[in-house]
């Protein structure tokens, strides 16, 4: 049995009924008393975080060490080459909004990647190392660090986690520092040199709202000025950005989606106006939307840009990677041979899912495998309508989880990805996991579970 497998097997032994119900009594008391929500749901169903051996999280850093030079190269080719730029299909708003220079050198200073490991075979069928695969880049509002932090405080002093760290030397990985780090260098780097105040902006009906908070009250612990601000109270006057007219704020940490506040509010909405006159410094930037779509993966993955990269570069593309594609009616290639695209996608419906090119929460995605023909062969068209891309699909890996149900503790395969987040750009440091029982590992979809994810390591 594998080092995880262990561990796993474990925790499970030592999860009697009894144990049970005293760790999901504390688990329960916990969720209300920090509001650990995603609107009216409980961010975690199950007693058991997410364990990751020291060689997995290795794995980890060590690709988005490799990758990432790629996200770099792509972004900077874009900044000065316009036909390149074409390739993430920019609105005509985002285009315009790319040309205001942020005033510090990351695009996304703040990421995540989700990402999906993967057991191998070989020949012979035995399972090989791990692999690990990126499906999404999100690069403009990476969400649940603050929950994450959150839920390791309450898992780690569970009854159950107590007993198993008697065996296992545990780590958590916190988000909330190097949140506020990323914040506050791009600040600096803007030319800010006072001690900020810092507004958290996006609407105030948002299910999210509560993690606002928990970066509010650490923001405060950490001697910094925070408001939590709907895009709607604020006001562009003598140069300053306003809160409800009277409170100026010089660093936004912006979780409202671009897209939305344009959509709703218009190019002229105050936020966008100041942080064009260089007002105020506004963390992820206008930039972060070209590599935020998800034809980013596209162009990292198109034979068509593989110029762009050095050897070991477009190795570590291909290692990481699944092959994606914008979807147009093109030739291009798929596992070293020619393809007409539009009719081998709708021949090989199976192994294939269609994302937007800008959503969130998984709207828009169509699971080849999970559509019928007639669906899928639909989906493609619409896809030529609007930027799409079409990504080889992932098989999703799987652990299991126990939960408390009626007073006994059952154990259910859940399927699992893993999320880390990446800061500047560069490294990685801190992870989210989500679980489900379907295939579109998603909670703002309505399915799913957020647990914290800690390393561990056997005691010697």
């Amino acid at each position: 049995m594998s080092e995880l497998g262990e561990a796993i097997d474990f925790y499970h032994s030592l999860l009697d009924d009894y144990l049970g119900i005293i760790s999901q009594g504390q688990l329960t008391r916990q969720l209300h008393h920090r509001q650990l929500f995603f609107g009216e749901r409980p961010l975690c169903t199950v007693l058991r975080p997410r364990f990751l051996t020291v060689v997995q999280y290795q794995l980890l850093q060590h690709a988005i060490r490799e990758v990432m030079p790629t996200f770099a190269k792509a972004y900077q080719e874009a900044l000065v080459n316009p036909a390149f730029r074409a390739q993430f299909h920019l609105t005509e708003w985002e285009e315009e909004l790319m040309q205001v220079d942020p005033g510090f050198s990351a695009p996304s200073p703040t990421a995540r990647m989700d990402t999906f490991f993967t057991s191998g075979s070989t020949q012979d069928g035995m399972a090989s190392q791990q692999e690990l695969f990126f499906a999404e880049y999100n690069a403009e509002t990476p969400a649940a660090a603050a929950y994450n932090d959150s839920l390791s405080e309450v898992f780690l002093a569970l009854p159950v986690m107590g007993a198993f760290q008697r065996r296992y030397e545990v780590r958590p990985l916190p988000g909330r520092h190097h949140l506020l780090h990323a914040l506050l260098d791009s600040f600096r780097q803007w030319g800010g040199r006072d001690r900020p105040r810092i507004a958290i902006l996006d609407w105030r009906e948002v299910p999210t709202y509560s993690e606002f908070m928990l970066f509010a009250e650490y923001f405060a612990s950490q001697d910094f000025e925070c408001v939590i601000a709907d895009p709607r109270q604020l006001e562009y006057r003598h140069g300053q950005l306003l809160v409800d007219g009277i409170t100026p704020i010089h660093l936004i940490y912006k979780r409202v989606l671009l897209s939305e506040l344009v959509e709703r509010e218009g190019l002229n909405h105050p936020v966008i106006q100041a942080v064009r006159d260089g007002a105020v410094c506004m963390v992820n930037p206008f930039r972060c939307k070209l590599l935020h779509k998800k034809a980013s993966l596209a162009v990292l993955s198109d034979e068509a840009n593989a110029a762009l990269f050095t050897p070991d570069e477009q190795r570590a593309i291909a290692r990481h990677i699944p092959w994606t594609r914008t979807v147009a009616e093109r030739h291009t290639t798929y596992q070293e041979r020619q393809v007409d695209l539009l009719p081998f996608l709708s021949e090989n419906k199976n192994e294939f899912v269609l994302k937007p090119n800008d959503e969130y929460g998984g709207k828009g995605i169509v699971l080849g495998w999970e559509a019928d023909q007639s669906q899928w062969n639909a989906a493609l068209q619409s896809a030529l309508d609007e930027p799409y891309i079409v990504q080889r699909r992932v098989s999703l890996p799987k652990e299991p989880y126990p939960s408390l149900v009626e007073g006994q503790v059952h154990i259910y395969d859940r399927l699992i990805d893993t999320n880390p987040y990446i800061w500047y750009g560069d490294y990685v440091s801190g992870c989210l996991t989500r679980l489900s029982t379907v295939e579109l590992l998603n909670v703002t979809a309505g399915g799913g579970s957020v647990v914290p994810t800690f390393v561990i390591e056997r005691r010697s």
